[in-house]
């Protein structure tokens, strides 16, 4: 599902999960190298009214080929640390999963590298206003939006 379709289904939650991308610049994200072990890079994430969520990469990056060869992904968003002082205005963080497709640019000027995000996963993580539980909300396709709280 593309984000634009994500947002359709579940707009309130799509808003908070975008606000918690967007929340600071680097990104965080995980692909799988050619052994198949992980690999962990920074990214910058984009959410378009058009083409929806969007990740670009550097001509020749490892990750760009991780995704070309693999292109399962989990991005994870911007992480602030609570506020000691009041957890539960924490506003938590946010995960995406899914797999990257590579926009063909019939003449990029660079050689870079530009992916738009079937999402296949999306989940949300925080503490409720009391700070005693932690809430965990997620996305998944064929189950629908859940909630989880734990102590």
């Amino acid at each position: 599902m593309w984000w634009n379709e994500f947002v359709e289904a579940e707009p309130e939650f799509a808003e908070r999960v975008k606000a918690r991308f967007t929340a600071g610049k680097h990104s965080t994200m995980a692909t799988l190298r050619s052994d198949g072990s992980p690999r962990i890079s920074g990214t910058e994430v984009v959410f378009t009214d058009d083409e929806g969520l969007l990740l670009g990469s550097m001509p020749g990056s490892v990750k760009a080929r991780d995704l070309l060869r693999d292109p399962r992904l989990a991005l994870h968003s911007p992480s602030f640390d609570p506020p000691e002082d009041d957890p539960g205005s924490w506003p938590g963080d946010a995960k995406i999963s899914g797999t990257a497709h590579d926009v063909v640019d019939p003449a990029p000027e660079d050689g870079s590298h530009r992916f738009r995000i079937d999402v296949t996963e999306v989940v949300l993580t925080y503490v409720t206003a009391s700070g005693d539980h932690l809430v965990i909300e997620s996305w998944h396709r064929g189950r629908g939006h859940e909630q989880r709280t734990r102590k």
